[in-house]
Formats: C-alpha cells, structure tokens, sequence
C-alpha cells in the first residue's frame, strides 16, 4: 500500500456516525461507529445535539484510524457523507449552537410552509430549486430558528451566526472556524438555491426573511474542503469530498449515465434517477435535484423521498418491543405465507414523495384475532416495498422510459427477504452490490477524486461489482392486488389530496 493511498469517510446519518477507512480499490480496512439519540420535544419534532454530532465524529475518526493502524500522514484524503436538510445555526465568534439541530424528519414548519404556498411561492420554488415547498428542506428551519431563539434574528442581521446543514458544521469544527461552506447537492436541498444558475436566490432568501450572511460558500463535491485541525488526528488531514447521503451513495453506486438508478434504504428510503446534465421538472411530485457537481458542472436527477423506512423497524424494537434486532425481521416475515389483510402505512412524520402531506400520521390496518408480531413485521418491511413503487410510477411517468434495474443499499438490504419482495412488488431486477456501504463509498470515491487516486468516473465505475441479483417471480395479480390494499391504506391517513 502506497504512502498515501487510505480515505477516510466521514458517514454521519441520522442514527448513527461512522467513519470508514477505504484503500483506494474501494476495500474497507476498518469501521467505528457510535448511535446517536433521537431527540423528540414534541410530537412532530425531531433534533440532535450538534455537540454530539461532533463529538462522534472526532471519536470514530481516531478508533478506526486506531483499529486500521493508520497515522493521518498515510490517509489521502477525507470525504463526508451527512444527513441532509438537518439544520443548525451557530456562533460564528464562539462556534456554539444556538438550538439543537432540527432533523430533516421534523414537521415543526408545516404551518409556515402553508403560509408560503398561499402567498403563492410554489411555482417560483420548483422552478428555481426543484423543491416543493416542505417542512422537510431546511430554508423553513432556518426562519423557525431566526424567529424563535432569543436573539437570534439580530445577530443574524449583524452577521453574527453561521448556517449549516451537517456538512457545513463539520467543516467549520474540522478546520478551527476557518472554513464555512457546503457543496452544491446539500445547498440544493434548502429551498433557497437556484439549481440551474447554481447560486443562492435572492428572491427566494428574501421571502423566508434569510440575511444572506448566513448562508456558506457553495463549492463542488470533489475538491478543495480545506484541511482538518492538526491536534484531531495526529497531523492535518485534506478535506477533498463533501455530499449528501443520497448523492454519495449515487456515486458509490457509481450511477454515472443517465437512466442509471439506486435505492437506499437507511432511516428513510430515497430513490435517485440520473437525468444528465439537463434537470427535468417532474409532473408528479417528486424532486428535481442535483446528483453531483464536478469541475462546476452539474449532473442533475430526479429524486423522491421516503421519510421513514429502517425508522419504522427501529420504532418495532425500540417503540413497541416486538423485536430485539433488526436481523429478526428477516425470519419473521419468511415464516409467514402473507400478512393477511394487514397494512402498515409508517406516516410518522407525515408522507414524503408523491403525497407531500406533513400531517399524516402513522396507522396499522386491518388487525384482526389472528394478527400476530410475524405480520406486523411482514407489514413494516411491504411497506418499504409498496412506498418504492410509488416512487418508481411517479419517475417511470416523468422520465418517459421503463426501469428495469434497480441498485440498492442501505442497511436494510442485507435483508434477502426484502431484496426478494422488493424485486416482486416492483416488477424489476434488484441488485446489490459487495460493498453496500455505498454512501460513505461515495465520499471516498469524491475524496479520492480530488485527491488524484482515481481517473475520473468510469474508473470509479469500474470498481462496482454486484453481489447478488433478486428477480421478480409474482404473478400480475399478486402485484396489483397488493399494491391496491396499500394505496387504500394510504388514503385513510392522509389529510391532503
């Protein structure tokens, strides 16, 4: 192994914080990972301890350097892969948070958010950033910060705080305070940047009340980040890769031509279709984004987010104690023919794409005497499955052309039983790839990029090997006759149309 041939991704999810040393064949040498609590003041709020966060990070950095026996002068490079629309405000003098990070799940806008499209600012929001208006994006955040922390509107007008999604945070702790920036997948996420002139909107800053001081320099996902604090990791560290989660496992799903499409399946479940260079508006919903931007170019998609998906099987441990672990859920629903009439519709912070409805809740339907934990589980994991095709009908629409491979990774799919359900309820071929790693991948890949390991994109595309394919075997109407009981499902806990 050459002097410098390590990557370090930095994979800060929703549940969780990881670090992962990578050689630069995409080979994992080592792993540390800490649990972060889920933080709920209210029902519809969700928040983290950015302090936490940060302390985490620092923490799983140093164990899998330690566990990899690896000193920072043999590591190339740092890439970071975070939860996006996560939303904090801090202390530009003291780097202190003014609140807790307010978690892209939290519903607490959704009132503001109503607000905005009676004003009439829908059209200029989907047009500009690709966005619907939602809770979910962390322009709303923001103004709920500014307006309701004491003080926190005036410093912002006198240039005193920061904004951030986790990206954003992580660079200002890594380099001391010197650099406040983000990259173009993550601004494309807080509905306030113009996603074909590739800046911050005037306009649209302006109308949610935003001082522009706040707002980090947007740069492209593979480059220059600057360097990390020499005292973290025993010497400075280039910061070469920053995405968001869904657009980092893009590319470590190495979903580089148009058409190509992956899905991954942590807290919620995100679908992202390569459209090109192009951005199609979607007619049905879903999200027009950006996949990556590389030497200021962008390659954009179409997205569509699920809110709650390996969340609901944590709430099935955690929440109501029919499980001790994820793994169980895997023998459960195979040691059952079906789940009955049982649908569970995981509406825990409302419904994501197509539906955009923050006021849903949650329910589970048709429980009858013979219900038992084996449904229930049956019902969760279908769940992900029947919220996935909602996903591929709304893109199928959009895009003008069949789907007929799906990449998936995520947690959840070391599941064959999901993988198999999966590939029947969506009529497709489900792969997954050997390194189902594939976001914190991802980060490395854009880590490595900057850093000259790699050639460009198909040499990254070259490194992607396939571990297992699930084929569909159902019949069209064990399909369409469950998928029937699903949208019926949804359309009981739904209170927009």
């Amino acid at each position: 192994m050459s002097r410098q041939s390590c990557l370090i991704a930095i994979d800060q999810g929703t549940t969780s914080t990881r670090a992962i040393l990578f050689d630069s064949d995409g080979r994992r040498l080592a792993v540390a990972q800490r649990e972060l609590p889920q933080i709920f003041p209210t029902p519809g709020w969700v928040e983290h301890d950015a302090e936490q966060i940060w302390r985490d990070v620092v923490a799983t950095v140093r164990d899998a350097m330690t566990a990899a026996d690896v000193t920072a002068d043999r590591v190339a490079a740092i890439g970071i892969a975070n939860q996006r629309e996560t939303t904090l405000l801090w202390e530009r003098d003291t780097g202190r948070p003014l609140a807790n990070a307010i978690v892209w799940q939290d519903r607490r806008t959704a009132d503001y958010c109503d607000e905005l499209r009676r004003a009439g600012l829908q059209d200029t929001v989907q047009e500009r950033t690709g966005l619907l208006i939602d809770p979910y994006f962390s322009g709303s955040k923001i103004a709920w910060i500014l307006d309701n922390v004491e003080g926190a509107r005036a410093a912002a007008e006198r240039g005193a705080l920061a904004f951030g999604t986790i990206d954003s945070w992580l660079l200002w702790k890594l380099t001391g305070g010197v650099l406040h920036a983000t990259d173009a997948t993550n601004a494309a996420r807080t509905m306030l940047f113009d996603i074909q002139r590739q800046d911050w909107d005037e306009e649209l800053r302006t109308a949610l009340t935003i001082p522009a001081s706040v707002l980090p320099e947007v740069r492209d996902c593979s480059g220059d980040f600057g360097a990390t604090d020499p005292a973290l990791f025993g010497g400075a560290i280039a910061i070469r890769g920053v995405a968001g989660d869904q657009q980092a496992a893009t590319i470590g799903q190495a979903c580089f031509a148009p058409g190509m499409i992956k899905s991954t399946y942590g807290t919620g479940c995100f679908v992202v279709l390569n459209t090109g260079e192009t951005p199609v508006r979607s007619r049905n919903r879903l999200l027009t984004t950006v996949a990556y931007r590389l030497n200021g170019v962008p390659t954009y998609a179409l997205e569509g987010s699920i809110f709650v998906a390996g969340a609901a099987v944590q709430w099935l441990r955690d929440g109501l104690g029919l499980i001790g672990s994820a793994g169980e859920t895997e023998r459960l629903a195979a040691g059952i023919e079906h789940a009955g009439d049982t649908v569970m519709v995981p509406a825990f912070t409302g419904l994501g794409a197509p539906y955009w409805d923050p006021h849903a809740r949650g329910a589970i339907l048709g429980l009858t005497r013979e219900t038992g934990i084996a449904e229930i589980v049956y019902a969760t994991l279908a769940s992900v499955c029947y919220q996935t095709r909602d996903l591929l009908e709304a893109m199928t629409a959009d895009a003008g052309a069949a789907i007929a491979n799906l990449r998936v990774d995520g947690g959840m799919v070391e599941n064959d039983w999901l993988c198999r359900h999966l590939a029947g309820v969506l009529d497709v071929t489900v792969e997954r790839p050997a390194v189902t790693e594939t976001t914190a991948l991802g980060a490395a890949y854009l880590a490595g990029l900057s850093a000259g390991l790699f050639d460009g994109l198909p040499d990254i595309a070259t490194r992607w090997k396939r571990e297992a394919a699930f084929e569909p075997d159902w019949s069209e109407d064990r399909r369409e006759a469950g998928y029937r009981k699903w949208r019926d499902a949804v359309d009981r806990v739904r209170t927009a149309t």
